[in-house]
């Protein structure tokens, strides 16, 4: 163990759960610009700070959110608090829900908040987000820990030394990988039917348009991991947040099993096994039980379709942390085979579903237009719905690409994959695979303008965000 991982082990706030009780009343949230190193090179990104430490914000259930925000980085900014239901003209997203916070600018944010769970933070302005501008945000159910574990958040991120910019122009020009590889040209594509209308064969899906770097889990790559100590025997809860900007994950737990107890912050009826898919945006909170005696257990993070992952390592007693290969196995496709076996724990209402749309995913022509119904959008309405009625949206993705969908305001159900019918998981982040169909339940008791997007950055910002509105309109 080197200096640097024993000071990680003894300031990080991510391994003591006595954070939840330590923030303070009202948070000081700082957005930076700082040097992080990767694999011996320097680069220059953002992040956040709570009261001066890294690490993000803990709070509790049952008293307001509130916090003071202050932009210290020479261009405008906003924060989203992704998973948590603030009033509309806070939850950060220019164009829709407030004005940018300005260089030098500080504001404040209060309001309910009626969820626990693990979520984060992060901009939701241009390409920031590539840039790592973004933190745990994670809301204890009690002042102290509900069961007797020891706990981590991880934090994932894809990591590139180019101006995300550039990439983005460089795919816009036909630079991409994805260039050209659309399965429905979006002209032939009707917005009301379920299939594409002759058009050409649905081509081989892909897993990235982007390449990067470096993967990293906590700021780390495994060049030189995060080494969290662990008691042998006992029981370990680990809070996973995929930050990513375009890459889908695979949580590898190794010669460990372990349980899938919550998904996007609501906890679920646990799942077994080592090995979880975690898109775009999406959480997961996986409880281990170590074996006894001493030993070192290496979690994987592996990008879909790449060879290329992060990790951390449990050590539990005297065990000998081994270096181990920042590339791996060439991973699958990530799918979402598990979805209709994820049961919320959570019951809803039992309401009729007041009416159902269809959504074409589409885009990826050699333009680099995403959108949907067959046309590139930005923040207009996509949805007009009617508070107090229960809508159902059947997303049927027409690309290549998978598509990471999350709504903003509301969490929703999932209900559908392929025509087979199931009650799912409640989250607000679901994957929808290229030429599948998944249709999401959700209530509109939350009045506004709300972002309803593809969480792929790149894609986002080439047109795949709309809103869904509320209206007195049928």
């Amino acid at each position: 163990m080197n200096r640097r991982t024993f000071l990680a082990l003894a300031s990080s706030p991510l391994v003591i759960p006595q954070a939840y009780a330590a923030q303070a009343a009202r948070p000081s949230i700082t957005v930076e610009t700082r040097m992080l190193e990767v694999n011996g090179k320097a680069a220059k990104v953002f992040g956040l700070n709570v009261d001066g430490k890294s690490g993000g914000l803990y709070t509790r259930y049952g008293k307001d959110f509130t916090a003071r925000v202050t932009n210290q980085l020479q261009e405008p900014t906003l924060l989203h608090w992704h998973g948590l239901i603030p009033p509309l003209a806070q939850d950060g997203v220019p164009g829709l829900s407030g004005p940018l916070m300005k260089a030098g600018e500080s504001r404040d944010y209060s309001f309910a908040n009626t969820r626990t769970g693990t979520h984060w933070m992060h901009s939701h302005v241009g390409l920031q987000e590539q840039r790592l501008l973004a933190a745990p945000l994670i809301v204890a159910e009690d002042g102290s820990a509900l069961v007797d574990e020891q706990e981590h958040v991880v934090m994932l991120h894809d990591f590139t030394f180019r101006d995300p910019q550039e990439i983005l122009s460089e795919l816009q020009g036909g630079g991409g990988l994805h260039a050209g590889h659309n399965m429905a040209a979006p002209e032939k594509v009707d917005p009301h039917a379920g299939h594409t209308m002759g058009t050409e064969k649905l081509m081989m899906p892909m897993a990235s348009d982007v390449a990067f770097d470096a993967m990293l889990a906590n700021d780390r790559t495994l060049a030189d991991p995060e080494i969290i100590r662990a008691e042998k025997g006992g029981r370990f809860r680990l809070r996973i947040i995929n930050g990513a900007a375009a890459s889908n994950m695979w949580i590898e737990l190794g010669s460990l099993q372990g349980e899938l107890v919550a998904v996007d912050g609501n906890s679920i009826r646990p799942v077994r096994g080592n090995r979880f898919p975690l898109a775009l945006a999406q959480r997961a909170d996986v409880r281990l039980e170590l074996p006894q005696g001493s030993g070192a257990y290496p979690i994987y993070f592996t990008v879909e379709g790449s060879d290329m992952r992060s990790g951390i390592v449990l050590k539990a007693g005297a065990a000998t942390v081994t270096k181990t290969a920042e590339r791996g196995a060439v991973a699958d496709m990530l799918d979402i085979s598990m979805e209709p076996y994820l049961r919320s724990i959570a019951e809803l209402p039992d309401n009729p579903v007041s009416r159902t749309d269809i959504v074409m995913l589409t885009g990826g022509d050699q333009g680099y237009q995403w959108g949907f119904n067959g046309k590139p959008m930005m923040h207009e309405t996509l949805l007009s719905v009617r508070q107090g009625e229960r809508y159902e949206v059947i997303m049927h993705n027409m690309t290549t690409m998978a598509h990471p969908m999350h709504l903003h305001g509301h969490y929703f159900r999932v209900v559908d994959i392929n025509g087979q019918r199931f009650k799912g998981a409640i989250r607000d982040t679901v994957l929808v695979p290229p030429g599948d169909r998944v249709t999401i339940q959700f209530d509109a008791d939350n009045p506004g303008n709300w972002a309803f997007h593809c969480h792929h950055l790149y894609h986002m910002n080439s047109g795949m965000m709309a809103a869904i509105s509320y209206s007195d309109a049928a």
